[in-house]
């Protein structure tokens, strides 16, 4: 069962399994098959990295607990999803439980690049099965691996397996079985390493165990290749890693000495026991690559994809958008008549109800994107993509990694944001948390939808084709990736200046996706949408409604209630509408009169040059927790009630278009709603993604400096657009 929340140790004594291997293996799949419905989500406190946690069982019945630890090339952790992975197979990871056996997942088509973390896993001293994922794709190739050679040469269990078919489970499990009731006993691993400096890796083991400290071969390497400042636990040992650097003699630096050495270890592995089919010509992979990573057919492609994935999400999730936005105005209708009228009528209807209705609302976008993206991460696409983006964001100073951020924050930042984790670099991580917000995301959809279709002319511009419309939005969500380029630059060239990371990038094999795989994606994905958030926004939404509910004038309600007595007198079906807009304008009687209403005034001096006046000002500050909370604030603020108002509500429409200052003049217009659509394209109006970026960062000084950054740029793209089109007669 999914539980986003909830502890991530296990709760009996069942044995704790790490899943580990690199990218892009198909690990994930086999994790899927090994646990089906029985994981979660899970994190250790204090790590903004998640993970999947499940539950598998033995053949005799016991039962494990699996944790899927983040890919990785080797552990020498470069990124925080690497450092987890490592820092729990250590044992250093505070509140994650100790691993007792090792399932290693490798790529039987590209069995070489795996051998290298593998070589390294075996020198955790622990159970340890070696899984040979996609062999049917090694078959398909000509690729021949002696599976019994290949077992006999690294002393572990080898189990060739197909986990998009489940086949080969039951074998993995049968040997988990007899290395954990030690049945077998583990033959020991020959030493890759150059001779001396595998001595004084075994000296420092020794030494560790003389100061009652625990060391594996594995640990003792990174102490001596990767660490510079051990932990606070191992200070004892500096004076002695130091000493023993310096006797291995090395000229060259000792990463490069055990990458060389475990190459070379590699090469003897693989010469007794895989034989590589001959290849003949090019191929239907690399001649299908010379056109998707081709510079000009790369990219026509990449666009065709990315404009039937947008088209497939606004398509795919309207009906179901329209059915939740349906049934929360009921629900709300029917508390509404249940509970006398007052602030607990209020609270239950316009904050809660309309808070957890604004998240769900867009679950089926969140949901549609994430399949349409995990269909292309798991055929192998995307890799693709990336590595083709590349080449514009290297001139950024980024990488091919921020691209799956940057495009997942077209559907919510939030995800985007949590995605650019696999960054390594921490500069590059940075940069792409910090622009990923300006990406438009569906939660702006609205915004841009109500004052296109109310101010924007439906008229054609090439032809019947392309409309004023359709040209508009586009151009709102072309604004943000465009604008995001010069901030990335000016980010990298000053708070985060330094080089780029190279980027290396192995393009995973072409497959069919796995729908059962690709649903529990989904499914998690959603499920962590909504809760993560889905809570902060509803928090937000409860705290806005409490500012425009309070303080309740008593002068206001005395007013309405003499103009309710009268109107009482009034008989049939005029009495009833009489009423209700009685009661709206009364809501936007009360508004006004409210902390919220009385900020719009406050701020009104400094929205008069957007063209905006107290309402505008009033409704921008309502939609700080989510954009598109504007919609049912400029419901209320019109006198039309806060439910059942949206984007494609032609009495909201009017009522802006018929909007009026004290003065008689007209609030709204072409360059007013332009200058509206600028700001909410580039402000950062989103409590959750605000949030996220806290805990990605670990600090409210990023968030802040996102708030305040996208603020000032929404602020004066907006006044450049009023003044600009005002001045051109639009």
């Amino acid at each position: 069962m999914l539980d986003p929340a909830g502890p991530t140790e296990p709760t009996s004594d069942a044995a704790v399994i790490a899943l580990v291997g690199n990218p892009n293996t198909g690990k994930t799949t086999f994790f899927n098959a090994l646990t089906g419905l029985h994981q979660r989500i899970a994190n250790y406190p204090g790590v903004t990295v998640e993970f999947f946690a499940g539950e598998a069982r033995l053949p005799a019945g016991s039962s494990l607990q699996v944790v899927d630890l983040p890919g990785t090339y080797s552990l020498s952790a470069a990124s925080p999803v690497e450092a987890l992975a490592v820092d729990v197979l250590f044992g250093r990871q505070p509140d994650a439980p100790i691993v007792d056996a090792v399932i290693a997942i490798a790529d039987a088509s590209n069995l070489r690049q795996g051998l290298y973390l593998i070589s390294q896993l075996l020198e955790l001293n622990k159970p340890l099965v070696l899984v040979l994922n996609m062999s049917d794709i090694a078959a398909a190739r000509g690729i021949a691996i002696d599976v019994n050679e290949l077992s006999r040469q690294l002393g572990v269990p080898v189990v060739p397996v197909v986990a998009t078919r489940g086949e080969g489970l039951d074998a993995v499990l049968a040997h988990l079985q007899s290395l954990l009731a030690k049945e077998s006993t583990p033959v020991p691993l020959r030493s890759p390493l150059p001779s001396e400096m595998s001595v004084q890796v075994d000296r420092l083991v020794t030494e560790a165990s003389e100061h009652r400290r625990a060391l594996t071969r594995a640990e003792a390497i990174r102490l001596l290749v990767d660490t510079e400042d051990l932990s606070p636990e191992l200070e004892c040992l500096q004076g002695k890693v130091r000493e023993l650097r310096a006797n291995i003699g090395a000229s060259a630096p000792l990463s490069a000495l055990e990458t060389e050495a475990r190459h070379l270890w590699i090469q003897q592995v693989l010469s007794g026991s895989c034989a590589a089919g001959r290849a003949s010509g090019l191929s239907g992979s690399d001649r299908l690559d010379r056109i998707l990573t081709h510079r000009v057919l790369g990219l026509a492609t990449f666009l065709v994809i990315s404009a039937f994935l947008f088209q497939g999400i606004y398509r795919g999730s309207a009906p179901l958008m329209d059915a939740i936005e349906g049934l929360f105005s009921r629900l709300g209708l029917v508390v509404a008549a249940q509970v006398p009228k007052g602030p607990v009528q209020s609270l239950l209807v316009d904050g809660v109800i309309a808070g957890v209705g604004g998240v769900l609302v867009f679950l089926p976008q969140i949901a549609f994107l994430f399949l349409l993206i995990s269909i292309l991460e798991d055929c192998g696409y995307m890799a693709r993509a990336a590595l083709l983006m590349d080449r514009l964001l290297g001139r950024l100073g980024l990488s091919g990694r921020s691209f799956i951020p940057m495009l997942s924050s077209f559907a919510c930042a939030v995800p985007g944001i949590m995605s650019a984790r696999t960054i390594a670099n921490r500069r590059d991580r940075y940069v792409t948390i910090l622009v990923a917000p300006l990406i438009s995301c569906s939660a702006r959809l609205p915004v841009y939808v109500l004052f296109i279709g109310a101010f924007i002319p439906d008229e054609p511009i090439f032809g019947r084709w392309i409309g004023l419309q359709g040209l508009t939005l586009l151009g709102m969500y072309t604004m943000g990736a465009l604008v995001a380029i010069p901030v990335a630059w000016l980010l990298r060239s000053t708070l985060f200046r330094g080089h780029s990371s190279a980027f290396l990038l192995e393009l995973p094999s072409y497959k069919w996706p796995t729908p059962y795989t690709v649903g529990l994606r989904v499914y998690h994905s959603a499920c962590a949408f909504v809760v993560r958030a889905g809570s902060i926004i509803l928090a937000g939404t409860i705290v806005m409604w409490a500012l425009a509910y309070f303080p309740r004038s008593e002068t206001v309600s005395r007013q309405f209630d003499e103009q309710r007595a009268q109107i009482a007198l009034v008989s049939g079906a005029q009495r009833d509408a009489a009423l209700k807009r009685l009661e709206s304008e009364e809501a936007a009687a009360h508004v006004e009169a409210s902390y919220l209403g009385r900020a719009g005034h406050f701020i009104e001096p400094a929205v008069e040059p957007l063209g905006w006046d107290w309402r505008l000002g009033m409704a921008a500050l309502a939609s700080f927790p989510a954009r598109e909370i504007i919609i049912s604030a400029l419901g209320t603020i019109y006198s039309l009630g806060g439910e059942g108002v949206d984007e494609e509500s032609a009495d909201l429409r009017a009522a802006l278009q018929g909007a009026t200052r004290a003065d008689g003049s007209r609030v709204l217009g072409v360059p007013v709603a332009l200058s509206v659509m600028v700001f909410f394209a580039l402000c950062a109006q989103c409590m959750s993604t605000l949030a996220v970026i806290q805990r990605e960062t670990e600090s409210w000084g990023w968030a802040l400096l996102s708030f305040t950054y996208m603020t000032v740029l929404a602020y004066v793209g907006a006044l450049a657009t009023y003044q600009a089109t005002t001045w051109l007669g639009w």
